[in-house]
């Protein structure tokens, strides 16, 4: 069977990467919230601490693996940061919540320390008519390994199997996920002989990729205010439904995810609009759809629907921004255009689960509210300021 022109090998070994990272660490994302506080019994506000200090921090790891992928190398630096992921699966050994936050931390750090480098070799490897397509296809693999994760996490919860038990052997599908990774061949550039080669011929249309540039940085920064962990919604549901419905709703959202981010990416040229409208606006009205699902008992089906609309904006984002920084950064400096992609949610991010934890003590209404209002923002922001790369 002969491969589609964009499915190179190496483009089928990093997302094959990606499948096996998240058929791993996955299980801890759709668990971590159930292991705290239905079974170790930490408060939610708790939850909140540390999925902000996690994903807010992992959110600056990100920048200084971007900005190291330049210097030592794209694949090196991805190599590491994946190679270390596995010491969130250690968290299946924690005695105490507190001790499990760290584990997870430490791990999401590693994952976010090898992202940029990683994104940047896939835009680096594949011509422009095809990235939308090839980063939709990542997104896919990417969502498919989660799906697999939550499958086997669904099905140990329902055979009476610890949670903790199925955290550690995580571990075995992202060290595979190493191996493909290793088995890429990339050969990187350097910035004074790209630079050298193209740079009379880009000193106009630089200026318009510039703009472009800081509207995405500045729109993802104010989405990632609205940028709370997936995990609430499970909770939220987990609490109204039971565990499993809600461990199931987290494979509604990553099915949507894979299937929608790579529609748009194989079909929506406009990528700017397809970001604002089909990503973070769509954002928006999924988290409002589950706080009021939650709040006025409207039941599953209006929750699950919240986390469809949740889970198709999210492969809409991880599908539009890379592909976005990708035609607007010059490959030499590809790896940092990444890292400051995820590190301008530092803040946002640490904000968002911080503020969602203790708003919840007063109602998931509010907190899924104000988030959804977030997302509106950036969506306007980038309506008003991105212009088409």
């Amino acid at each position: 069977m002969r491969m589609p022109k964009w499915l190179s090998r190496d483009v089928l070994l990093l997302s094959l990467s990606a499948f096996f990272a998240d058929a791993g660490y996955q299980a801890l994302v759709a668990g971590l919230p159930l292991f705290l506080v239905l079974y170790l019994k930490a408060p939610v506000y708790f939850f909140g601490i540390i999925m902000a200090f996690a994903y807010g921090g992992g959110s600056l790891f990100a920048y200084v693996g971007g900005k190291a992928s330049e210097k030592y190398g794209k694949k090196r630096i991805a190599l590491l940061g994946n190679l270390l992921i596995p010491i969130l699966s250690l968290s299946g050994l924690a005695a105490s919540a507190a001790e499990a936050g760290v584990l997870f931390s430490g791990g999401w750090y590693a994952r976010n320390f090898r992202t940029p480098a990683r994104r940047a070799m896939l835009g680096d490897i594949t011509k422009k008519q095809y990235k939308g397509r090839v980063y939709g296809f990542l997104n896919a693999l990417d969502i498919g390994g989660g799906l697999i994760a939550v499958t086997y996490l669904s099905l140990a919860m329902l055979y009476g199997i610890r949670i903790s038990t199925v955290f550690i052997y995580t571990a075995a599908p992202i060290l595979i996920s190493s191996l493909c990774l290793a088995l890429v061949h990339y050969k990187g550039v350097s910035r004074i002989t790209h630079a050298a080669n193209t740079a009379k011929k880009r000193i106009g249309a630089a200026v318009g990729r510039a703009k472009t540039y800081r509207a995405v940085i500045i729109a993802t920064g104010i989405y990632g205010l609205s940028f709370y962990s997936v995990s609430f919604p499970v909770l939220t549901i987990a609490q109204r439904s039971g565990s499993v419905a809600g461990v199931a709703s987290y494979a509604i959202f990553l099915v949507s995810s894979a299937v929608f981010g790579y529609i748009v990416g194989a079909r929506i040229r406009r990528v700017v609009r397809g970001l604002t409208f089909l990503g973070y606006a769509l954002a928006g009205v999924g988290s409002i759809v589950i706080g009021i699902a939650y709040a006025y008992s409207l039941g599953m089906i209006a929750s699950y629907a919240g986390m469809l609309l949740i889970g198709m904006a999210a492969g809409a984002i991880e599908t539009f921004e890379p592909t976005i920084i990708s035609d607007v950064r010059q490959r030499a400096r590809s790896g940092s255009g990444m890292g400051a992609l995820t590190s301008s949610r530092s803040i946002g991010l640490f904000f968002a689960n911080l503020v969602v934890g203790f708003l919840y003590a007063i109602g998931p209404l509010y907190s899924y509210s104000i988030m959804g209002a977030f997302a509106f923002v950036a969506a306007a922001v980038l309506f008003l300021f991105g212009r088409e790369p």
